[in-house]
């Protein structure tokens, strides 16, 4: 117990230390996809021509989605699949009303062997809140 108070600094920056390392792995979500931030998912839209797909369903995209989204509801992902063939090999970001979902469709998507898949973090909810532009139909 002596050590402990003698080199409590010590012990924090070790305890510290290990938490930096790990943080890395908590930006990917569900089966490694990367969980993406409202300004790096702006970037991959931008740089990247990445393909926004919303998997909400009809009544929820109809309130409001990005701009040009594909709108495949995550109920008819699996069905759907050949819509978006083209797109293996292409940046795609999913994204739900707060993330939970479009984290399923990853996971689906990298099973499927979607090359470059991405997940939204907070959903539209974290894009609304970033005062980024919304769309309705």
């Amino acid at each position: 117990m002596e050590f402990i108070k003698d080199n409590a600094l010590l012990i924090g920056l070790a305890f510290g230390s290990g938490i930096m390392l790990l943080l890395p792995s908590f930006g990917k979500g569900a089966g490694g996809v990367p969980n993406l931030g409202t300004a790096e998912a702006v970037t991959l839209i931008n740089r990247n021509h990445a393909l926004v797909i919303d998997v909400r369903d009809d009544a929820e995209f109809a309130s409001g989605h990005i701009v040009d989204a594909k709108h495949i509801p995550l109920n008819q992902l699996a069905d759907r699949m050949n819509e978006l063939a083209k797109y293996k090999d292409k940046p795609l970001l999913v994204n739900c009303q707060r993330g939970a979902r479009s984290a399923k469709a990853c996971e689906i998507l990298r099973k499927a062997e979607f090359k470059q898949v991405h997940n939204l973090q907070g959903g539209l909810n974290a894009w609304i809140e970033a005062k980024l532009p919304v769309v309705k139909v």
